[in-house]
């Protein structure tokens, strides 16, 4: 079985990676996964079409978010908040296409809701990546309009 693409754990409850492969989801299942969120979109070139029934046969909630690779937005974030706030104290596992935008939300979860520095949490955040321009400004505007409220 192929790895993980940039599998990362968070915690007792959080793991992430890039999009995972039809025969890691009875892993996932076998491993106490409480339910799978999705934050890439259709248009992610390694996007798995039958996810969903995927998981439905396995007995995974799944919930698919689609944060736009161009224009990620407050209320993504807010909404992947919520979801992680749903399923608190269980496990969740979290993809998007190749871990970027699930790390980035990850990094602002971590320091906007669990009070995390910003030193620490980028550290996981940059074993994945260093976002671009696109998502820089939104960690940037983020950080500004949560931390300033």
């Amino acid at each position: 079985m192929p790895a993980l693409v940039s599998f990362r754990r968070h915690g007792e409850y959080i793991a992430t990676a890039g999009q995972p492969q039809p025969q890691h989801f009875p892993v996932l299942a076998r491993a106490g996964y409480a339910a799978i969120i999705n934050l890439a979109t259709e248009a992610s070139s390694n996007w798995l079409r039958d996810e969903p029934q995927i998981c439905a046969e396995l007995g995974l909630p799944y919930h698919h978010l689609p944060v736009t690779w161009t224009r990620p937005t407050p209320e993504d974030f807010d909404a992947f908040v919520a979801l992680l706030d749903q399923y608190k104290h269980q496990k969740l596992f979290v993809h998007c296409a190749l871990n970027m935008r699930v790390s980035t939300f990850m990094f602002l979860h971590r320091v906007l809701n669990l009070g995390e520095t910003v030193e620490a949490a980028s550290q996981d955040l940059h074993r994945v990546w260093t976002p671009d321009e696109t998502w820089q400004r939104f960690i940037d505007d983020m950080l500004q309009r949560r931390l300033s409220s």
